[in-house]
């Protein structure tokens, strides 16, 4: 919300010549753009004349023909100006989506290669926001706001210059009332950014409420809190109500004071031009084409007002773009980073320690949450995480996976330094398997080879085969062409992790990492995934994160973590010989299993 709550300068130049930069693509375009605004305008400005005409000539002078000439010369230049006018708005608005489509791509890629750690500090609904909201303000500012305000600009100096050019006496009563207009508008701008920040938070308020809800609508019906939740709800989006109402009335009370403005203006032209018309110094059409002149001179000053509200929208939205674009937390690659094409699967802790809060992140003392880690694992081994919750099992495994940096130590793939490896050619001899899944919107075989075409569709039956998923796709509509919902919704639990099974050993990896991968399916499924891992595992390096304890006794090596550090490290039988933490925990499980079994 703090971020929200900043509004910033109504104009920035530093923002804007970086907005500018992204219609450098397209600076023909808007050279043309220009252009046509330029035309318009001129078009916009003589129809005064085209009136002066035929009032004090053609009607004077009784010349029928020369009226029809009239009324055919304006018809032409407004029908060219029609034509013109519509080119106009249709490029401004194909520069505004082109723009808008490389921004977007832009800020996509850029979260892609943001490393976890920015994730963690940003919620969902902001980065959201910014993809959407934040970009199509600034989608209105390149297609209604950069070019357009050109036509208005052009549109005034028109008009002022040919009402000099008509009567300079009659202009200058005319512009008199400049300074109440400009007096108006400062104060309409002042109200309207302070209404603008206030509709901004309420939007900001609802976009969070409600993504953060909606994700969670499953605790809110279970423990019967719609109805608070729609209190809450309602709170919020009557203060975002009530602040559009306050912006709405400060325009509505703006735009009828420029048409006041704009009627005592003719009252001034009527009262000086008719005086002066009855001393015959002023002609009956001069006064007609400058009652026209004044009419005209308003529409403009209202669009810049209008252009001015786009461009503090856009101000705000295009500085937490580009504080978003400008974010550097990512891993640190290097230009030239050596190549990992095959692996044979030998890893090595070396001394590492990590904290999710580093010192150049502004702790003080960072929280080390594993510290002078050390071990190593040979090619085809198996080898079991176990600990307490906290213990930091799971950081283990993003540190292989170089989801984040290490503050110190090293971590080594076949003797290679896993920072000297980009994170692609690392992680693709890595397959994980989470105990929460994520599953995209598609269909089954998508969700299995994530839309990789090396991945034959023979491939994908195999994987799911061999741990057990076939059983229940087969039962499917479609099978492997079932539909997905958003998240797996429609599938159980057991179901998903099962598809995230078939998904590793899709990829075929050198690396197999199972993070709990078993803790939500039943026994039966469970067994028959243990005899597929047994398959798999042939020949492949495996790191295993387990509570449960029976599944890793046949593991070639068990680590035990407490509070970040290695305590014991051995087999199963080696470890129950230390009467240490690891027999503690078993002895823990083999009584609560007894007490399952008593019952």
């Amino acid at each position: 919300m703090q971020e929200e709550d900043v509004l910033g300068k109504a104009y920035d130049a530093r923002l804007m010549r970086r907005l500018i930069k992204y219609l450098k693509p397209y600076r023909w375009q808007v050279a043309l753009g220009i252009v046509f605004s330029l035309l318009v305008s001129v078009g916009e400005a003589v129809r005064p004349w085209f009136t002066k005409e035929a009032v004090d000539t053609n009607i004077a002078q009784n010349d029928t023909h020369g009226l029809l000439r009239t009324a055919l010369l304006f018809l032409l230049v407004m029908v060219v100006r029609g034509l013109i006018q519509y080119a106009n708005a249709y490029l401004t608005q194909w520069i505004g989506q082109q723009t808008i489509l490389d921004l977007r791509m832009e800020i996509f890629q850029h979260l892609q290669r943001l490393s976890l750690r920015f994730y963690d500090k940003n919620p969902i609904g902001r980065l959201i926001t910014r993809l959407t909201n934040d970009v199509e303000v600034l989608n209105e500012m390149f297609s209604s706001g950069i070019v357009m305000v050109f036509s208005d600009v052009f549109t005034i100096a028109f008009i002022v210059f040919s009402m000099f050019l008509m009567d300079w006496q009659l202009t200058l009563i005319t512009l008199s009332v400049l300074p109440l207009l400009f007096y108006g508008t400062f104060l309409f701008r002042k109200k309207a950014r302070e209404t603008y920040r206030d509709v901004r938070i309420q939007i900001a308020r609802i976009n969070t409420f409600m993504q953060e809800h909606i994700t969670g609508m499953l605790v809110d019906q279970i423990f019967n809190r719609e109805k608070r939740s729609y209190d809450k709800f309602t709170n919020i989006n009557d203060a975002h109500r009530q602040a559009n109402i306050r912006s709405i009335f400060y325009y509505a009370v703006f735009y009828p004071a420029v048409d006041m403005i704009g009627a005592v203006t003719v009252g001034l032209i009527v009262w000086y031009a008719g005086h002066n018309a009855l001393a015959g110094l002023v002609t009956v059409g001069t006064v007609m084409s400058f009652v026209q002149f004044n009419e005209m001179f308003w529409r403009p000053i209202r669009d810049l007002s209008e252009k001015y509200n786009i461009l503090q929208t856009a101000m705000a939205s295009s500085e937490r773009l580009f504080q978003l674009l400008d974010d550097k937390t990512t891993l640190n690659i290097r230009q030239n980073p050596e190549p990992l094409e095959h692996v044979r699967g030998d890893i090595e802790f070396r001394n590492v320690w990590f904290a999710y809060n580093p010192p150049s992140d502004g702790a003080q003392s960072p929280e080390w949450i594993l510290k002078n880690i050390s071990f190593s694992i040979k090619q085809g081994q198996t080898v079991a995480i176990v600990g307490h919750t906290g213990a930091g099992k799971t950081t283990i495994i993003n540190l292989l996976s170089r989801f984040y940096d290490i503050q110190q130590g090293e971590i080594l793939i076949d003797g290679i330094n896993i920072q000297d490896v980009h994170p692609h050619d690392l992680r693709k001899h890595i397959a994980v398997v989470l105990q929460d899944v994520f599953l995209f919107s598609g269909d089954i075989q998508n969700n299995i080879h994530l839309g990789d075409e090396t991945i034959s569709q023979d491939r994908v039956k195999a994987a799911a085969r061999m741990v057990g998923a076939n059983r229940f796709i087969d039962t499917l509509p479609n099978t492997y062409s079932a539909e997905v919902k958003e998240r797996g919704a429609t599938l159980s639990v057991g179901q998903k992790q099962l598809l995230s099974f078939a998904r590793a050993l899709a990829f075929n990896p050198r690396i197999l990492v199972l993070d709990e991968a078993t803790s939500s399916v039943d026994t039966e499924t469970e067994l028959l995934i243990q005899q597929a891992i047994k398959k798999m595992l042939v020949g492949r390096t495996s790191i295993v994160i387990a509570h449960r304890l029976s599944t890793i006794q046949s593991a070639d090596k068990i680590i035990v973590l407490h509070k970040g550090e290695i305590r014991e490290m051995g087999n199963h039988q080696e470890l129950l010989a230390l009467n240490g933490i690891y027999r503690k925990l078993y002895e823990l499980q083999y009584k609560d299993q007894e007490s399952k079994t008593d019952k």
